[in-house]
């Protein structure tokens, strides 16, 4: 039986005493990653926001094996929030959709949530009206056309269901449910509602597809009502990607299981918990970051040297050597060994121990304070 099925649903219930002790935790560092955030200037806020929301993006289209381009995405999001960044790229109307969705969640979180609103978001998700070559169903609620709803998987005539939605005709029904309750004020930890409004919606699966993605934006939607603030610094969702396989069979168990969803809340809760902290490392390098150039603001540093420190302060991927300087900041090979130089000669730079042709360089010891 499905959890659908229970003759109270939707009627959720938990073990509060369970709850609390993590609830009371994920709230403390809420309270942690905001406070430090507001005590730093609007250009470290942005940049950390921008950051947040790009890695919102991506993770939750990976959760269902979907890759953009994460500069792509970087660009869209910038240019929405009116941010001065530098090297802009134009996006696919697919990274603008998903763009569209997340910041029409978290920036517009006090708005209350439609079925209209959602509908939007499932449809800019699918620009085209169709997930890779199939034509779906957009911007409506799906009909069962096609059939009931499965989650599924392995090859044809082999798949194994995972789990069967409620049948379509009662989804109209089930959503206005689902919207009145959360748009409701109603005497519960903002947090909480966050976790059973997951997993109501995916229970529901309104749509033929983008279910998930759908439910994850309008956590981001509850998570900044419980914050107050449209400001995001941590994302779930990046969290989630590292817990896929957990995070699925956690909504399998809790589907099938009873109304009581005390396991999967207490599961949530600490995947939450598991965000804010992985936030709290993030935004320690973002510091460093900002005191990195705060340190050698002094220094006459041209465009591409700037570039390129801010590539190797972010997590260069593998090693800088002098020819990947010339293709990354697009001047000849003399200019990239001019600038790597400078900055060898300023001690912000070191070579790497390997010499010869394969000489690569790293930013010095100390530089980062």
């Amino acid at each position: 039986m499905y959890i659908y099925q229970q003759p109270t649903w939707p009627a959720f219930t938990w073990q509060p005493e369970r709850l609390e002790p993590l609830l009371g935790a994920v709230r403390h560092q809420q309270g942690r990653v905001l406070g430090h955030m507001q005590a730093l200037g609007f250009s470290l806020q942005a940049e950390a926001l921008l950051q947040t929301l790009t890695l919102e993006a991506l993770k939750s289209s990976e959760i269902e094996g979907e890759r953009l381009p994460s500069d792509q995405v970087r660009s869209s999001l910038a240019r929405r929030l009116g941010l001065d960044v530098g090297g802009l790229v134009p996006a696919e109307r697919r990274v603008e959709g998903v763009v569209d969705m997340l910041l029409d969640a978290t920036q517009g979180f006090a708005h209350p949530l439609t079925a209209e609103r959602l509908c939007s978001w499932q449809a800019a998700l699918f620009p085209t009206g169709r997930s890779g070559l199939q034509r779906i169903q957009v911007g409506a609620w799906r009909t069962g056309a096609k059939g009931p709803m499965q989650v599924v998987s392995g090859p044809p005539g082999r798949e194994q269901v995972h789990f069967e939605a409620p049948p379509a005709e009662t989804v109209a029904d089930q959503m206005a449910h689902f919207l009145t309750w959360f748009n409701a004020e109603l005497p519960l930890d903002a947090v909480l509602k966050a976790g059973i409004a997951h997993l109501w919606f995916v229970t529901i699966h309104p749509f033929e597809d983008g279910n998930g993605r759908v439910a994850r934006a309008l956590t981001e939607l509850q998570l900044a009502r419980a914050d107050a603030s449209a400001q995001r610094f941590y994302s779930l969702s990046a969290q989630l990607r590292l817990e896929r396989t957990a995070y699925y069979a956690q909504l399998k168990a809790a589907q099938k299981g009873a109304l009581d969803i005390t396991t999967w809340l207490d599961w949530f809760l600490g995947c939450l918990s598991r965000a804010l902290t992985a936030t709290e490392q993030t935004l320690a390098k973002v510091l460093a970051k900002a005191r990195f150039w705060e340190r050698h603001s002094p220094l006459l540093l041209n465009a591409r040297q700037q570039k390129l420190l801010n590539q190797l302060l972010d997590g260069f991927a593998g090693k800088l050597t002098s020819s990947k300087w010339a293709t990354i900041a697009k001047c000849s090979q003399d200019t990239a060994t001019r600038d790597i130089q400078a900055l060898l000669d300023q001690g912000i730079l070191v070579k790497e121990a390997a010499g010869g042709r394969s000489t690569s360089y790293r930013l010095a010891d100390g530089v980062l304070g």
